[in-house]
């Protein structure tokens, strides 16, 4: 009898840590957001640019909606860091401008109509 007191003391002061340990292993989360661009290349260096953060499994951008798609781990890196790899490629999305500097210097294809960030 005083075994089973042992064992389900000890059970319910590791239960709260087993739910933590289970929060952490849910490591992906999708997420979709605007990016600006234009083509093709548009679309190349935007996925590159993604998924050169730490944690991105997948990241794809469709050019007609300019919609990016991005699977990642968030305990590696936040979603801010996704957009700030991609505006410093040169590609604004809805909540980091890209450097005017980097902007100008994409090819002419890929110069997109900017619109304001609120």
């Amino acid at each position: 009898m005083m075994k089973m007191k042992k064992f389900t003391l000890v059970f319910l002061m590791f239960l709260p840590l087993g739910i933590l340990a289970q929060e952490k292993f849910q490591k992906n989360t999708k997420t979709s957001f605007k990016v600006s661009g234009n083509c093709e290349m548009c679309k190349v260096r935007i996925e590159k640019a993604s998924l050169s953060v730490k944690g991105v499994k997948m990241a794809t951008w469709d050019i007609p909606s300019n919609i990016i798609s991005v699977i990642y781990n968030p305990n590696k890196s936040p979603v801010e860091d996704i957009h700030k790899a991609i505006a410093g490629a040169g590609h604004d999305t809805s909540i980091e401008k890209a450097p005017e500097s980097v902007y100008v210097d994409l090819p002419a294809c890929c110069l997109y109509v900017r619109e304001k960030i609120e």
